[in-house]
């Protein structure tokens, strides 16, 4: 009995760091996409690859 509920102990630790760990990455991509968007000079080649590829995955999510 007490290892089921160390393992649903586990289980909810691991989800809830799985979510930070979304969010974290989340976070990080509209930082950097505001930064892409905030640049006054226009924008090399892979910036731009770039900030079309994060603005498609956000919108997706």
């Amino acid at each position: 009995m007490v290892e089921g509920k160390d393992l649903d102990a586990f289980e909810t630790m691991w989800s809830i760091k799985q979510q930070d760990l979304a969010i974290k990455e989340r976070l990080s991509k509209m930082k950097l996409l505001d930064s892409l968007t905030a640049k006054q000079e226009p924008l090399v080649d892979y910036e731009e690859a770039l900030k079309k590829k994060l603005i498609i995955e956000l919108m997706s999510n």
